[in-house]
């Protein structure tokens, strides 16, 4: 399973960009995915997760500015962000869950794409 993560740059504070994770391999429509983000100095953190059925959870951070959404058809997830703010500034990470069963798990990462956000 590979991950591309792609849509990140350089962005006014209050301005938007949407990130894209495209996966390849079969288990993308029974995987939750995530977006993570690591700021310099600091720990990664989940921003906004979708799970196979849709459902939707954001931290408090982002909630209300961020929106995350997937095409299942084209092994995607999206991350919108929207509003943006210098400490919206990291690397942003998409990630793919998934535990069977049986207990076994997938998770897999992508490469990150840089946000920046100047004030």
């Amino acid at each position: 399973v590979q991950l591309q993560a792609s849509g990140g740059g350089l962005v006014q504070a209050g301005g938007s960009l949407r990130l894209s994770c495209a996966a390849s391999g079969s288990i993308f429509s029974i995987a939750d995915m995530n977006w993570y983000r690591q700021a310099p100095g600091k720990q990664r953190d989940l921003i906004a997760r979708i799970t196979r059925d849709g459902s939707t959870g954001y931290a408090e951070s982002v909630k209300g500015r961020f929106s995350i959404s997937r095409d299942n058809g084209k092994n995607t997830v999206f991350l919108q962000m929207n509003r943006l703010k210098p400490e919206d500034t990291a690397v942003y990470y998409c990630n793919e869950f998934h535990r069977t069963v049986g207990g076994q798990v997938y998770d897999y990462w992508g490469q990150g794409t840089q946000v920046t956000v100047s004030s």
